[in-house]
């Protein structure tokens, strides 16, 4: 998620700092996957680990406020079309190699959907879904 946020609103950057600020309960300057789960939206979000994952852009386990304003900008109704979907993409690419894998869509579905299919059910849903959308 390399986006050049210099060209994010300054008010925009103002409020994101005001909302890390918040989050940010030891005031190390980074958010913990725990303080970063004080985010209404994400609390209930079965995906939450792999947003983590993708805001925390070094891999350092932890999301600074430069990785917090380009995973937040992301969500944003006026960001740009093009990061969004990569984000989108990014919760499915765990590995991170550009390419989601039949094993990788089946670990995010199954986070989605949890014990509500069976993994029989999940894996043809996956297999289907793989033979239509690849190109």
């Amino acid at each position: 998620m390399g986006q050049d946020i210099s060209q994010i609103d300054s008010t925009d950057i103002q409020k994101m700092l005001h909302k890390f600020g918040k989050l940010d309960e030891d005031n190390s300057g980074a958010l913990s996957a725990n303080e970063f789960m004080r985010i209404p939206e994400l609390t209930s979000n079965p995906l939450v680990e792999r947003v983590i994952d993708i805001f925390d852009s070094d891999g350092n386990g932890e999301v600074d406020f430069t990785e917090f304003i380009r995973g937040m900008n992301s969500f944003a109704s006026k960001g740009d079309t093009q990061h969004k979907l990569r984000f989108a993409f990014d919760i499915y690419d765990i590995d991170k190699d550009g390419y989601i894998t039949n094993a990788e869509l089946f670990h995010v579905l199954k986070m989605m959907v949890g014990n509500n299919l069976l993994d029989d059910q999940l894996q043809q849903v996956v297999d289907k879904t793989i033979i239509y959308s690849d190109k």
